[in-house]
């Protein structure tokens, strides 16, 4: 590799992942009919395994490398926030972008497990880059992530057939503030966005009652690093602060089916083209990852 930018690169970069072709990746990774059914009428899927024990430790490396805003390819990310909530007793380490830096970052889009269950869960579709995120909690004294819809801020583009994958690199627990999902929100109405890393109950000023008794129901998603969850763009999820002894990092890849169009005009990410709005989303920023119909 010369290229200082990896978006420059539509494929794997190192041998982090095997490379398959569409079939064979299928054929290795896809997911049971339940846990697609379990997903359509739920709104989410979790514990599903994305990584390999050797594959978190390089991510954990990578991620300390980067998040020294010192770092001598710092200018590349979309947003970095070293502390988005901006209080130092609720520490929300944020950015987007970070594909474009390491290798890693890099290549997990084109993690085959990651692929196959992204293309299902859209229905079978082509699957195209959206943006990559991270989220990091401190020990002791990590911030929340507020109730929210993933599409509440992505309305730039349509139509709605995106898809959510968040990964943990370190065990996720109640107690190192986990992900949680209101189960079946995903048939709400699209709510006002609210403030990230703000008031964790900052949307409860838009739900109706019966929403409110939903979220009531509201469940952790628990699992081991390296485990995945999946999740739909109007699922409502959060996740509180970490006071416990263990740090919870965890990356977020997000997606969307090919043929999704630019709905703004402005640039839609920091850095990247613009693609005017009715335009279809395509170009090095938002390559093509999977595609079920190519051998």
């Amino acid at each position: 590799m010369t290229t200082r930018d990896l978006s420059a690169y539509q494929e794997l970069v190192s041998d982090m992942f095997p490379k398959l072709s569409s079939k064979e990746a299928f054929e290795h990774y896809r997911l049971s009919d339940e846990q697609v059914t379990f997903f359509n009428e739920n709104g989410y899927l979790a514990n599903v395994k994305m990584l390999e024990e050797d594959q978190v430790d390089q991510l954990r490396e990578e991620l300390t490398a980067i998040a020294d805003p010192n770092h001598p390819k710092h200018d590349l990310f979309y947003e970095f926030h070293s502390n988005e909530s901006e209080d130092p007793d609720a520490v929300l380490f944020h950015s987007l972008g970070h594909w474009r830096i390491t290798p890693g970052f890099h290549d997990v889009l084109w993690n085959p497990r990651f692929l196959v269950a992204a293309s299902q869960l859209l229905g079978n579709k082509a699957v195209r880059f959206w943006h990559d995120q991270l989220f990091c909690k401190p020990a002791h004294h990590g911030g929340v992530v507020a109730w929210h819809q993933d599409y509440s801020y992505w309305t730039r583009t349509e139509p709605m057939q995106h898809l959510t994958c968040w990964v943990g690199l370190d065990d996720a627990s109640r107690e190192n503030g986990c992900l949680h999902y209101i189960p079946k929100s995903h048939r709400w109405n699209l709510l006002d966005s609210t403030s990230l890393a703000g008031d964790m109950e900052g949307l409860d000023k838009f739900l109706t009652p019966e929403q409110k008794k939903q979220y009531d129901q509201k469940v952790a998603i628990e699992m081991p690093k390296g485990y995945g969850t999946f999740h739909h763009p109007l699922m409502v999820h959060g996740s509180y602060a970490n006071k416990s002894d263990h740090a919870r990092r965890a990356f977020v890849l997000n997606v969307f089916a090919d043929g999704t169009r630019s709905n703004a005009d402005e640039q839609l990410l920091k850095g990247t083209e613009n693609i005017p709005k009715g335009q279809k989303m395509n170009g090095k920023f938002f390559p093509m990852l999977f595609d079920p119909s190519q051998d």
